[in-house]
């Protein structure tokens, strides 16, 4: 039995833009509210982390990702509301390129 097979990501004319990874990161870091601890959960160092991180912020219109220093009441990293617009908008996007392969897997007749 043959199935149709494939992973999508949105690009820019700067390379890529979002995918199912730099998607599970904006959720570990929404999850941990670090950008260090996000990328230990994921097994990446901080520095690909941050420069996925920084790549996203470039290349949005508005960031997705913030950053805060630490002081009284702590540092600390946010996912932004634009951040959260981008991951639904992918996963559901995601979820319809699934439904797309499963459908076109049926009509294989290898």
């Amino acid at each position: 039995m043959f199935s149709v097979k494939g992973s999508i990501w949105i690009e820019s004319n700067k390379g890529a833009f979002i995918g199912m990874g730099r998607v599970i990161l904006l959720e570990k870091i929404e999850e941990h509210g670090s950008i260090t601890v996000a990328a230990k959960s994921m097994k990446m160092s901080y520095r690909q982390a941050w420069e996925l991180v920084n790549s996203m912020n470039k290349q949005s219109k508005q960031p997705l990702v913030i950053a805060s220093s630490g002081g009284a009441g702590g540092g600390g990293t946010k996912v932004t509301k634009e951040g959260k617009k981008i991951i639904d908008l992918f996963k559901s996007m995601n979820e319809r390129f699934h439904k797309f392969n499963e459908e076109e897997s049926k009509k294989l007749k290898i």
